[in-house]
């Protein structure tokens, strides 16, 4: 049921979403140039009327035409929708669009599925411009007659419950249905499927609108954000919520506080809290936006604001995140030290045991083969995106050759090779997607399912299984937080031109005699090589053994191997060879800084030629 909630509340957002544009520019001539507005213009304001009464119509009709019939079905829902307008050209027929102009779609999709095979030659574009018109025209006479009347009526009431709820100081309530149902990726839904349509006709008749804000609102995600920031006991937890806040507030990425949320699902009440506190005074204040907030950033609200009222909105802003954040705070304090990885892993757990697997690492069974991954969520446009250009950038330097894109969960290409998706959606994606290999993820920011996934695609490696730590292991935490996975004994710079074999030797033998291995392991790192190239590009590679080889591992190490005129690894040059020896994840973060080091082009020339060994040793420390 909610999928199919889900699945419903999408396609209504998405005829919405493409032409929120048209709903800003609509806004920005109102908020400036109608009667009541900054820079008053009778010549600019006689385009308002038309862009919100015709323009903004069409193109949703026209959008959610194309959803279902392609291009045919974008013209007949343009026609179709010229019905619904003129049965009552007083109020703006969004909700008409969004019923006509996939029916519209419906309608010429099911005539080309009729015709298809009786066509009779030389008559294709005769029947294809035909049809198109005749069914476009029956269509807004029959908007005309009925459904136009009809959403004149249903908007009517709608609009006058709106009106009761503001009169009766009621509104605030709503923000107990707004806040969890944005947890579930309903959010785009609730905005642009049932607010905007309201508030785009309170705009047209007042100049403003309560309901453009009440789901847009970034204060009450920003208190939860704030309360993990400064009161989380898990470190990788809170230092990731810096980064949320600022997508967030000024990204406009709502998405990336729900797992926050779901993390503690009793914290739900500081949003809900904070957006009542807020709806409240921008009711007492009489506040509205004179267009959509999309997407929920401070930015976007503020451009939306009245000049009159930018200073009541502020407030209004920053009393939810202040409620939220007071509600937050102490739920965070109390919640122990679970973090966002613990948490992902815990329901990772619970599904692979619920199916009898024995354990629930996701693997790339042939990770030289992916081309093309795909990270998708709810509507397209924000927590995916971000995700996108996170991942992309991190891979880009070692595996150039993968296409990194984003899209919304129904609409991820059919050559996907790798699909990425938030744990809620994953019903839905394999259902869009089912040839891709699904990852699900809990945290766009930081999830060990992505770490994963970077270190499959760049080694060739699956993940280790890391069991819970036993009592000896946990007795003494300071002594391994000073585990040193980098000696100075294990840099040797200046080294002779040597073939790729005799480097890689070189590398674990070198392993072997500081303690890290056996002499298994290093056999297994020419096997290794065998499989996926451990050429990461620039310069650098990261010669280790094979996963059957890891029980060979004493203890985490790497080790640094400088050859200024260059090892060949096939058409390159690697100057920079470090061998690696890893016991679960303590050299991820050694890992790490060598990414960051290609970068950063000068730290990296300076490493393929530097004889300083202390200089070397301070940068991988």
């Amino acid at each position: 049921m909610k999928n199919g909630v889900q699945r419903f509340g999408k396609f209504l957002s998405s005829m919405v979403m493409p032409n929120i544009g048209a709903l800003i520019a609509f806004g920005f001539l109102a908020a400036l140039f109608i009667d009541t507005g900054w820079i008053p213009n009778e010549g600019f304001n006689s385009m308002v009327s038309p862009m919100l009464s015709y323009l903004i119509p069409i193109l949703i009709a026209s959008t959610g035409g194309k959803l279902i019939g392609g291009d045919r079905g974008r013209v007949v829902g343009a026609i179709a929708i010229i019905g619904p307008i003129m049965s009552n050209t007083e109020i703006t027929m969004l909700m008409a669009a969004m019923i006509i102009g996939p029916l519209g779609g419906w309608c010429i999709k099911k005539f080309d599925e009729a015709m298809e095979g009786h066509m009779p030659a030389g008559f294709e574009m005769l029947i294809n411009n035909f049809s198109v018109g005749i069914i476009g025209m029956i269509l807004a006479m029959v908007g005309y007659v009925v459904i136009g009347p009809v959403m004149s009526i249903i908007l009517a009431i709608l609009t006058a419950g709106v009106n009761i709820l503001v009169q009766h100081s009621l509104l605030p309530l709503i923000a107990i249905f707004i806040e969890p149902a944005k947890v579930l990726f309903l959010n785009n839904a609730i905005n642009h499927g049932i607010f905007t349509p309201i508030a785009t006709e309170q705009a047209a008749e007042l100049g403003k609108s309560i309901m453009y804000m009440l789901e847009t609102n970034p204060g009450p995600g920003l208190g939860v954000l704030l309360a993990y920031m400064f009161f989380c006991k898990d470190k990788t937890t809170k230092d990731s919520a810096p980064g949320a806040v600022i997508i967030h507030l000024f990204g406009g990425i709502h998405e990336i506080y729900f797992p926050y949320v779901l993390m503690n699902p009793i914290i739900i009440i500081a949003p809900i809290l904070g957006n009542m506190c807020a709806i409240f005074w921008f009711n007492l204040t009489g506040c509205g936006l004179v267009g959509p907030a999309s997407p929920g950033s401070i930015i976007a609200f503020l451009m939306m604001s009245p000049g009159a009222d930018m200073i009541k909105i502020i407030i209004g802003v920053v009393i939810a995140a202040a409620v939220s954040f007071l509600v937050a705070s102490p739920i965070v304090k109390m919640a122990g030290s679970k973090s966002l990885e613990e948490a992902q892993n815990e329901m990772a757990s619970m599904k692979a045991q619920s199916k009898g697997l024995a354990a629930p690492v996701e693997t790339v069974k042939i990770p030289g083969q992916v081309k093309k991954i795909i990270f998708a969520c709810d509507a397209g446009m924000g927590s995916s995106a971000m995700g996108a250009t996170k991942f992309r950038n991190r891979i880009k330097a070692s595996r150039p050759d993968i296409y990194v894109s984003n899209t919304s969960v129904d609409n991820i290409p059919s050559d996907c090779d790798i699909a990425i998706v938030q744990t809620t959606l994953a019903e839905r994606a394999a259902k869009s997607a089912p040839q891709a290999q699904l990852i699900t993820i809990g945290n766009f920011l930081a999830d060990p399912a992505l770490d994963s996934l970077y270190l499959q695609l760049t080694t060739g490696d699956t993940p280790e299984i890391i069991e819970a730590a036993s009592a000896e292991e946990t007795a003494a935490p300071e002594e391994a937080e000073k585990k040193e996975v980098i000696i100075k004994d294990g840099i040797k710079l200046g080294q002779k031109p040597v073939t790729k074999e005799e480097a890689i030797r070189a590398a674990g033998d070198l392993l072997k005699k500081l303690g890290y291995v056996d002499q298994e392991y290093v056999d297994s790192m020419q096997e290794r090589e065998k499989l996926v190239s451990t050429y990461m590009g620039m310069g650098v590679a990261i010669p280790h053994g094979t996963a059957e080889a890891k029980h060979g591992v004493k203890k985490t190490g790497i080790v640094f191997l400088q050859y200024p005129e260059g090892v060949d690894f096939g058409d390159e040059k690697a100057q920079l060879v470090f061998g690696i020896a890893g016991i679960g994840t303590e050299h991820m973060d050694l890992l790490s800084k060598i990414c960051t080091i290609l970068e950063d082009e000068d730290v990296l020339e300076k490493f393929k030629t530097t004889g300083d060994i202390d200089w070397v040793l301070s940068q991988l420390s």
